[in-house]
C-alpha cells in the first residue's frame, strides 16, 4: 500500500480468521516516500501468497520469496515508487545476494536458527538485525548450522531528505505535517476499494463473538 497523499485504513486478518479466530503474526514495513511522491494518489496492490514469486538457487539450498525487487531472473509482482527490496530468504547453505550499487540493507532474523551475514560472517541470531552498507558488493548469507536459517532482507537507496514526523504522518517539513492533520480532519484523505466492506465484515464478526461470549 502507498499511503502517499493520505488514507485512513485498518490492517485486517483473513476472513476465515475473522469468523473462526486464531493466531497470526506479521511484519509491517514502513518505507519513506521521496518528497516528489508524497502527494500522489494512494493505492493498494493485493498479492495473495500463491502469486509471490520464489527464487531457488542452482544448488537448491536457498529459496527467496521476492516480495519486492528482483533476485537474478525472478522479479516481484508489485510495483514500488522507488526501487526497494523486500525478501524472505531461507537457506541451508550459502548464497551471495547482488544489490544495486548505493543501496543499504537490513537483515532481520525472525527464526530460531542463526545466520552468518557479510564478508565478516557476522552471526545474526533470532530477534537481531544487521545493518549493512553494501558498497556495491554482494551480501553473503550462510546458515550457521545444519538447520535452515530464515531472515527478512530489506534494502533501498537513502534519499537524503529531511524528515518531519508525528504519529502516523511522515513528511519533510513541519508545515506539511500541519497540512496532513488538516487534510485528515476535513476528510480529504483517499480510500481503498472494498475498504468499507472489510470494516463491515469485521464489525459483524466482532458482534458474533460478543454474542457467543454472553451465551
Amino acid at each position: 500500500m502507498s499511503a502517499a497523499s493520505g488514507i485512513i485504513h485498518s490492517e485486517m486478518p483473513t476472513e476465515k480468521m475473522l469468523k473462526e479466530g486464531g493466531v497470526m503474526h506479521s511484519f509491517q514495513i514502513w518505507v519513506n516516500l521521496p518528497a516528489k511522491y508524497k502527494m500522489t494518489a494512494p493505492r493498494y496492490q493485493d498479492v495473495p501468497p500463491e502469486n509471490i514469486p520464489t527464487f531457488t538457487s542452482s544448488d537448491e539450498k536457498t529459496r527467496i520469496k521476492v516480495i519486492a525487487g528482483k533476485v537474478e531472473d525472478v522479479t516481484a509482482n508489485i510495483d514500488t515508487r522507488t526501487q526497494i527490496f523486500f525478501l524472505d530468504l531461507r537457506t541451508t547453505g550459502r548464497y551471495a545476494l547482488d544489490l544495486p550499487s548505493g543501496m543499504d540493507a537490513m537483515v532481520y532474523n525472525f527464526h530460531t536458527e542463526p545466520i552468518l551475514v557479510g564478508n565478516e560472517k557476522a552471526e545474526v541470531k533470532e530477534g537481531q538485525m544487521a545493518v549493512i552498507k553494501t558498497d556495491g558488493q554482494p551480501i553473503d548469507f550462510e546458515a550457521a548450522g545444519s538447520e535452515e536459517a530464515r531472515v527478512l532482507v530489506l534494502a533501498g537507496t537513502p534519499i537524503g531528505e529531511k524528515v518531519a514526523r508525528y504519529g502516523p504522518f511522515v513528511m519533510n517539513t513541519r508545515d506539511e505535517l500541519y497540512q496532513a492533520f488538516e487534510d485528515m480532519e476535513t476528510g480529504r484523505f483517499g480510500s481503498i476499494p472494498g475498504q468499507m466492506e472489510r470494516m463491515q465484515l469485521t464489525d459483524s464478526a466482532n458482534a458474533a463473538r460478543a454474542k457467543a461470549g454472553k451465551e
